[in-house]
């Protein structure tokens, strides 16, 4: 575990001049030291995926096809051993470590899947027009250019499969920077994809430093841009290149909220349940965490009380034991800054109902009411275990509270009531409904994104791959249609 690892440098293993120390966030101790690429090695791997543009884009469907199902195979065989080194890294509990290898999984599997169908072309007569008589056209889809994938810290393996799968399925090359506090578990995808026949250059994983990004970034052999993350860094990233094509999958405030019609025992039971899971799961280090609930003054005075107690039965502690429901925070700095919204939170006459506690990089999770709107709590993405509680009269506000924040990515609705349901669809300002249940939810095949400082683009296997490529008619002349 703690031995040097090469990193991928266009297909091959390479080590460079300096190396990183990666730690255990829960007991710091030393999990892996990675070889960092050199300029030179970075310049080469950009160069190679520039140069192979063209041969990958001509690759047979099933050849990119039987790489990426080699991939999913295995992942599903190393399970255990990878979700014990995302554990080590990351901090992630080891039950959730394997539901991320198990989502990974899907993904590849989908792109495989995609890879075989996408881009069948579309017909198009244009003989509807007098001028168009005898003509067709074909519109397929090819790839804009090599991508750079910048992957977070949050989801080490699966959200670095988000950035390769889709690429690779589009014939797109992919250069891969991983998060540097985390960057083990993508170099064994790069075991992985090390195993098939992709051409050489087509991908590589590179564990750049965070302050030699900038020069990938603006690298114009590189025009595709994916990148997850905080909305100040995405964000920045776009401005400084304007005429790429970028795809953002950024922050958020995710809210759930709890209409008067959720109101059996058993529905409020479930909700508190399902919130408290996911407004503390990977220590609420998750873009679609739930960080609001809102209430209707209908359920509220019974809803409350089931939360708190559903939170304090979140199982804390060392995230290599299978009970363990919530771990540590990614670091000790991650945590106090938790720690400082919160009490800050308290100062300006937020209720603390249970947690607020700090040990090292871990934080209690916590439930607060009565947090006031301009709290940095309020505004800005907690990433962290803490879930505040509103009470609202009715739809139209508990709505228009969802809408209340810069933030648009996923929102969840409890409410039983389907014209309910197609209301908050049209109404709430995010990427994504979820009706039933929290905004947690998040199905690796579907479309995945935000709005407003959320990002912009959208993720999940197909809708990746469309944003990677664009589409080129084919005009044929002369035929009887």
């Amino acid at each position: 575990m703690t031995s040097t690892h090469a990193f991928w440098l266009a297909g091959r293993q390479a080590t460079g001049e300096q190396t990183l120390d990666v730690t255990s966030p829960w007991d710091g101790r030393l999990v892996g030291t990675v070889s960092l690429p050199t300029g030179a090695q970075v310049e080469e791997a950009v160069a190679a995926a520039h140069v192979v543009r063209d041969e990958f884009a001509a690759t047979p469907a099933h050849v990119r096809a039987s790489a990426l199902d080699h991939v999913a195979r295995r992942l599903a065989e190393r399970t255990e051993e990878i979700a014990r080194l995302i554990t080590a890294e990351n901090g992630k509990p080891v039950k959730w470590a394997r539901g991320e290898v198990g989502r990974a999984v899907s993904v590849f599997r989908f792109a495989a899947e995609e890879a075989r169908r996408f881009n069948g072309g579309e017909a198009q007569r244009l003989d509807t027009d007098a001028g168009g008589q005898g003509r067709l056209a074909l519109t397929r889809r090819f790839p804009k250019g090599a991508v750079l994938g910048i992957a977070p810290f949050n989801f080490p393996l699966n959200l670095c499969a988000h950035k390769v799968a889709p690429a690779l399925a589009a014939g797109a090359p992919i250069i891969l920077k991983p998060a540097p506090a985390t960057p083990l578990s993508a170099l064994v995808l790069g075991e992985l994809l090390a195993e098939t026949e992709l051409p050489a250059g087509s991908w590589s994983v590179l564990p750049v430093p965070n302050d030699r990004m900038p020069a990938l970034v603006q690298d114009e052999r590189l025009p595709v841009i994916s990148f997850t993350g905080s909305d100040k860094v995405g964000y920045a990233i776009m401005d400084s290149v304007p005429r790429k094509h970028c795809t953002l999958e950024l922050g958020g405030n995710g809210a759930a909220v709890v209409l008067a019609d959720w109101a059996s025992e058993e529905d409020l039971d479930r909700a508190a349940q399902r919130i408290a899971t996911f407004s503390n799961y990977q220590g609420g280090q998750s873009c679609i965490s739930v960080q609001r609930v809102i209430a209707d003054a209908a359920v509220y005075d019974r809803l409350l009380p089931r939360l708190v107690a559903a939170v304090e039965a979140q199982a804390t502690g060392d995230p290599s034991q299978d009970a363990t429901d919530v771990g540590p925070l990614v670091s000790e700095d991650a945590a106090r800054r938790v720690e400082a919204w919160v009490q800050e939170a308290v100062e300006g006459g937020a209720t603390l109902h249970t947690g607020g506690k700090r040990e090292g990089a871990s934080y209690a999770p916590t439930v607060l009411t009565g947090v006031p709107a301009d709290a940095t709590l309020a505004r800005e993405e907690v990433f962290g275990p803490v879930l505040t509680v509103r009470r609202v009269e009715g739809e139209a506000e508990a709505f228009a509270a969802v809408n209340d924040s810069e933030y648009g990515l996923q929102a969840g609705v409890f409410t039983h009531d389907l014209e309910t349901a197609f209301r908050a669809h049209r109404v709430l300002e995010v990427g994504g409904v979820v009706i039933g249940d929290v905004p947690s939810y998040r199905a690796d095949q579907m479309p995945y994104g935000g709005v407003k400082q959320s990002g912009v683009g959208r993720e999940g296997v197909r809708f990746a791959m469309e944003d990677y490529t664009y589409g080129r008619v084919l005009v044929l002349t002369g035929l009887a249609l």
